[in-house]
């Protein structure tokens, strides 16, 4: 079942991805803005607060002495004091507007204005000497100045705490927006390593793999994006490759079947001769011929056909056009029947020594194998050349795998081509003289094996191939190859 019910391409994801990561800053970012506004404000108002307390402090302090002395300029700098106060007030409210300290502002001027009047009434009361009343107002103006001290330290203080509470708000934004992005972080990481990052690196193994001849598809995950698509076109060029590359393993065969040729005319033309031979002295002497001898010539005759039967049959199973196929095959035939097939190239001066035991049985494509025998054995035909030499291939089974080893002491390969002695159309003979296809083959019929296989050489000494193959292959073994690429990304 699809949890998301909508099928997004690559593209559509990232842009998804980035539209979410642009609202988040652009929404923690219009929040911070307004905090820091907001912050901004009353920061000012607090500073504007701190000018009032102290020139109600002033204020507070000419009353005292008022109470003290009774000077009447005391009063006076009262009136110016809360003349200052008022004008303070006034000019930052229409800045203030809208904060919530605002009104308790306005209250506050209110307050002062009763405190002008009473300070007026003092005066009054003074001129006049009235004492009673003078008393009476000291009690009152006492009472006033100390509640609008105490007013603007409240207001001062609470501002104060409206800004400590709008840091601690951008602090905990901060560590929240830090945890929100560490937990997308952590979720949309392996989002994109699954869905993007791995498909991508399955197709780079792949193509590694292709590179070293085996061309196994990829299993299409239904991702329904690009990488879906590259998987799908993937696997068209996989199978394209594939069908080119028997093309040119074929070709091969034939190119091989033509160096041949003169030699298997050779192999044909003996048993032919003798047939012919046989045959002629049976129709002109048959009737003055012992019995027993005619038999032993007419068997003859049978033995002969035989053999070129046998080299037809194997013409034709090497150059037949069949589907890979592991079957299990004594190696040792495969082998004598590459040599017989070769019988015809290999020089007087040339000895060839086969060492394979007969018990060691291999699964392998009988016919791609022993086209791999054959370019091994031609190309040490060639290393040797005119003077004499010798081939040696043997074998051996260790454990689950059976290694066999092609060895000439021909005129062996540089030590700066063996690294690339496997490449395509890489070769080390005369132009006009080689592809450089066969070794390329080679390696990939062997990695189609699942099989591995190296070159050890000196120049002047010899070359020595190492093929090593698994003895048997679990039938289910390429599937799960194929799942271990899908779940890990593939194997390098």
């Amino acid at each position: 079942m699809q949890l998301w019910p909508l099928r997004l391409n690559i593209r559509q994801k990232i842009i998804i991805g980035l539209a979410f990561v642009y609202l988040t800053i652009l929404l923690v970012g219009g929040l911070s803005y307004f905090l820091l506004t907001e912050m901004k404000r009353k920061a000012e108002f607090v500073s504007i607060c701190d000018d009032l307390n102290n020139s109600i402090l002033e204020m507070r302090r000419f009353e005292k002495n008022f109470f003290l002395y009774g000077s009447t300029s005391s009063l006076e700098k009262i009136s110016e004091y809360i003349d200052e106060s008022v004008k303070l007030i006034d000019t930052m409210l229409p800045r203030l507007k809208g904060l919530k300290g605002s009104n308790k502002l306005l209250q506050i001027r209110q307050e002062l204005q009763g405190y002008r009047d009473v300070v007026q009434a003092i005066k009054e009361s003074v001129a006049k000497k009235d004492l009673e009343r003078l008393h009476a107002l000291q009690d009152e103006l006492r009472d006033a100045g100390k509640k609008i001290t105490g007013e603007v330290e409240e207001l001062t203080r609470y501002e104060r705490e409206r800004i400590h509470a709008i840091i601690d708000s951008l602090r905990y934004q901060l560590i929240t927006v830090l945890f929100i992005v560490l937990i997308a972080g952590a979720l949309f990481i392996p989002l994109v390593s699954r869905k993007i990052v791995r498909p991508l690196r399955v197709i780079e193994k792949s193509m590694l793999r292709i590179a070293g001849g085996d061309f196994k598809p990829l299993p299409v995950m239904q991702t329904y994006d690009e990488t879906q698509k590259v998987v799908e076109a993937f696997n068209k060029m996989v199978a394209e490759l594939e069908r080119r590359q028997e093309q040119l393993v074929q070709a091969k065969k034939l190119s091989s079947l033509g160096i041949l040729t003169s030699g298997i005319a050779h192999q044909l033309n003996n048993p032919l001769n003798n047939i012919s031979t046989s045959c002629q002295i049976l129709l002109e002497d048959m009737d003055n011929m012992d019995p027993e001898l005619v038999k032993k010539m007419i068997s003859n005759v049978d033995h002969e056909v035989g053999r070129a039967r046998d080299i037809v049959k194997g013409l034709l199973e090497f150059s037949r056009v069949r589907e890979f196929s592991l079957v299990p095959t004594r190696l040792k035939d495969v082998v004598d029947k590459t040599r017989r097939l070769v019988s015809s190239q290999i020089p007087s001066w040339v000895d060839v020594e086969i060492d394979v035991p007969e018990e060691i049985v291999v699964e392998i494509d009988s016919p791609r194998m022993q086209q791999v025998f054959l370019n091994l054995f031609m190309n040490s035909i060639h290393a040797i050349g005119n003077d004499a030499g010798k081939i040696t291939v043997r074998a051996r089974a260790t454990g689950e795998k059976v290694v066999i080893e092609f060895e000439d002491t021909g005129c062996g390969i540089p030590k700066e081509h063996l690294d690339k002695i496997f490449d395509p159309f890489f070769t080390t003979k005369e132009v006009g003289a080689g592809t450089g296809l066969g070794l390329s083959i080679v390696y990939g019929i062997i990695e189609k094996h699942s099989g591995e296989i190296g070159v050890e050489s000196e120049p002047g000494k010899g070359t020595k191939f190492i093929i090593t193959l698994p003895i048997r292959r679990d039938h289910g073994e390429q599937e799960e190859e194929l799942q271990d690429v899908a779940n890990t990304g593939g194997r390098g």
